[in-house]
């Protein structure tokens, strides 16, 4: 009985809407995956069991950002970055240490995952150039945590322009394509990279073949196949 009145909750808050700028945390993603965000195509809801371990997440950083306050550093929490045409986001912290500014971005995962953690994953990496380059600042913290088990790795990231300047040109080329209704091709490796595992949008995106096409076209062949299973 109450299991499904908290359920209930968690699914009416999932609300798919048309994106209309890059989150910074698309960065390094399957282009593929984020037009589709962008033109709100058909995804798999989540569960209510995924959607509980997105919110205990944001409760250790809540937790983080209170041991943070009172160990009396400077810092501010939740930061966004100034606005862009195109991009937006939010830091998860600024943090002084030594009378330094860290640019701070933590994640949970689970103990399987952490302990095979031997250096940051290369989508957070890109997440945290990218908010360096906004901020201007020159080093940044990726602060890993273990859900299961409470242990902690953190490693430290220097500014590299030129890797920033290579993720707004992706996401430059990728705009041009939303703007002009076509469909990126699929990654290199799909379906075996490790994002099509999770993908919301495997469903439509199998339907499609592996190279660029109509998003017009594409979307009719979705109508119809929607149409068809009804």
């Amino acid at each position: 009985m109450l299991r499904e009145l908290i359920d209930k909750f968690y699914l009416d808050q999932q609300k798919n809407k048309e994106q209309t700028r890059f989150y910074i945390s698309d960065a390094g993603k399957c282009s593929r995956t984020v037009f589709f965000k962008f033109k709100n195509a058909p995804r798999e809801k989540l569960d209510a069991r995924i959607l509980r371990i997105f919110d205990h997440g944001e409760y250790l950083h809540r937790n983080i950002f209170n041991i943070l306050y009172r160990l009396r550093i400077g810092v501010t929490t939740e930061v966004p970055i100034p606005a862009q045409e195109i991009v937006s986001g939010r830091a998860d912290a600024i943090v002084c240490i030594d009378n330094e500014n860290y640019v701070l971005d933590i994640k949970s995962m689970n103990s399987m995952i952490f302990r095979n953690l031997t250096a940051p994953k290369e989508e957070n990496v890109y997440q945290l150039q990218l908010y360096l380059h906004y901020f201007n600042i020159k080093k940044g913290i990726l602060f890993y945590i273990d859900k299961d088990r409470q242990n902690i790795k953190e490693f430290i990231i220097d500014y590299d322009p030129d890797l920033c300047q290579r993720l707004l040109n992706d996401f430059k080329e990728l705009k041009e394509k939303i703007d002009s209704d076509i469909v990126p091709q699929t990654l290199l490796d799909y379906p075996d990279n490790w994002q099509c595992s999770y993908c919301p949008f495997r469903v439509i995106c199998d339907m499609a073949s592996r190279e660029e096409i109509s998003w017009l076209e594409f979307k009719k062949k979705i109508q119809e196949q929607s149409g068809k299973s009804q």
